[in-house]
């Protein structure tokens, strides 16, 4: 670029003027670099869910999956069942990977029965002998009837068993839907119930730990708990 000389005006000052000027015009020029991006602009919102369906635990089939297992009400009482659970999915897709089968769909979550041991589970009677749950210290797990504590409707709850202690007892461990408190039955050799971990702190210690027989299942009421355990998860092979 020719800078013309102006008479009296030194060319070093013209120079100068001259590179200004451009430093000024690159000003407006736009940016190259990427505007910064809000992190939580993608994304998704919280599947939130009905008050018709009760859902339980921290997701199914394991902690932190979208689906959740779903409780006793008017849309699912007649899903209910001791061999499956009774799951909810915020999508068909999660629903359709859990390989039960499709019930129905309720306010938008799609309701699926997905059975509890698809395959013989060690220990329940399949002539396997006892042998430890995967990722515990039972000796086989399932979803038993219940019903009572501290006035919960009935439902159907986590439950597992650790067979033939040293004195020959068997321990049933049941998980209340709450995912905090949870109640431990004791039954003898032969099967029969003995007593449970009641305690003052809820008030199931001023009640009897009853048990009555109703076909191939041993009912334990505690008051207004009840607990409906079969004989194969207490006895095993």
């Amino acid at each position: 670029m020719a800078i013309w000389q102006i008479p009296g005006y030194p060319t070093a000052a013209l120079i100068g003027l001259v590179a200004a000027g451009l430093a000024l015009a690159g000003c407006g020029a736009p940016s190259s670099d990427p505007a910064p991006q809000d992190p939580g602009a993608n994304q998704q919102p919280a599947f939130a869910w009905p008050a018709s369906l009760p859902v339980f635990g921290d997701g199914f089939p394991a902690a932190g999956a979208a689906c959740r297992r779903i409780g006793e009400s008017p849309e699912t009482v007649n899903f209910l069942d001791d061999s499956a659970s009774l799951v909810g999915c915020p999508s068909a897709d999660e629903a359709a990977r859990l390989g039960g089968t499709i019930l129905k769909t309720v306010d938008g979550v799609v309701l699926v029965s997905v059975p509890n041991s698809p395959q013989p589970i060690p220990g329940d009677g399949d002539g396997q002998g006892d042998a430890k749950v995967a990722g515990t210290d039972y000796d086989a797990t399932a979803q038993l009837r219940c019903a009572g504590y501290r006035g919960m409707k009935a439902t159907m709850c986590d439950a597992g068993v650790k067979r033939n202690q040293e004195d020959g007892q068997t321990l049933v461990f049941i998980d209340w839907p709450d995912g905090v408190n949870s109640r431990m039955l004791i039954f003898d050799r032969a099967g029969k119930i003995l007593t449970a971990n009641t305690n003052e702190a809820d008030g199931s210690s001023k009640f009897e730990v009853l048990g009555k027989r109703e076909g191939d299942t041993t009912v334990v009421t505690i008051g207004p708990e009840r607990y409906e355990v079969p004989d194969v998860f207490i006895r095993g092979d």
